[in-house]
């Protein structure tokens, strides 16, 4: 890994899919001002409602052809990342086919992040593969996100210019495994895109965050949606950028902001240097 600046985008989403990519452009646009050369937009950046996202999924083409009028959020990433000059990571994008280019079934959608070059070139797309089904003391009370998303089961590691990316997203936050799993892979950056609950990331983000990053001795982007969406959602924000030995670099607070942090190479090399957990592991992943 060599040294190099990152930024993560914090959004509160509506329903409305034009009003949102202004709004995502808006901030990528102040984030690469600020020097970030990878960007990490949230989960759901695009669309957030109290309904199923399937409404605005769009078709994928394993030869990324994209056009305006069919897929507009895609075709909107494409153009911002040549445009700015930045690696651009889609939180997550609702997608009616499958990475193969098969479609997906009973209307259901996939939870895609996209991994955008500096030239709008995609380089990878990772497939949500936990899903929220739970009971959370909200507004909203029950999550059943695998009524209309259908999981992914493939990992992602990615080589950038500056080292190897992790890709994930929101839920699977709490599973450690799939994070040991692109470590050992080769991940040193691993991008967290969310839209944690205010109940559940009020208690959970920041210890979930650090642990992956401590356990693993990996940096964390972590971009959440942050803000009051609906009557019945409202996400807790704090994005974050944490560093190898669990640090905070970088936290946002509630609403719309953007961080940027540079991520130090020789900090990563030393944590691992001085305590060298992945190559001590006893067990499996």
């Amino acid at each position: 890994m060599i040294d190099f600046s990152v930024g993560a985008v914090q959004m509160t989403s509506g329903e409305n899919v034009s009003d949102n990519l202004a709004q995502a452009h808006k901030l990528l646009r102040e984030a690469a001002s600020r020097g970030a050369q990878l960007i990490l937009l949230p989960e759901n950046f695009a669309h957030v409602s109290d309904g199923s996202s399937y409404i605005v999924a769009e078709p994928h083409s394993p030869k990324d052809e994209i056009s305006a009028d069919k897929q507009p959020i895609q075709h909107a990433l494409q153009r911002w990342a040549a445009e700015l000059g930045v690696w651009l990571v889609a939180g997550s994008v609702p997608l009616l086919t499958r990475a193969n280019g098969t479609a997906t079934e009973g209307r259901r959608s996939r939870s895609a992040c996209l991994l955008y070059d500096d030239r709008g070139a995609l380089r990878a797309r990772y497939d949500k593969i936990h899903l929220f089904d739970a009971e959370v003391g909200d507004a909203t009370g029950s999550y059943r996100e695998s009524a209309s998303i259908e999981p992914g089961d493939e990992p992602c590691v990615i080589s950038l210019p500056w080292g190897q990316l992790g890709l994930s997203i929101c839920f699977d936050l709490r599973f450690p495994e799939l994070y040991r799993q692109l470590a050992i892979t080769g991940a040193e950056i691993f991008v967290v895109p969310a839209a944690f609950t205010h109940a559940t990331g009020q208690a959970h983000w920041m210890a979930l965050l650090r642990a992956r990053a401590i356990e693993n001795g990996c940096f964390v982007i972590a971009a959440n949606q942050g803000g009051v969406h609906s009557e019945k959602r409202r996400t807790w924000g704090h994005s974050m950028i944490i560093d190898p030995w669990g640090d905070v670099l970088a936290e946002a607070c509630e609403g719309e902001a953007v961080i940027t942090a540079r991520l130090d190479a020789e900090r990563l090399a030393t944590v691992r240097r001085q305590m060298p957990l992945l190559s001590m592991r006893r067990l499996g992943v």
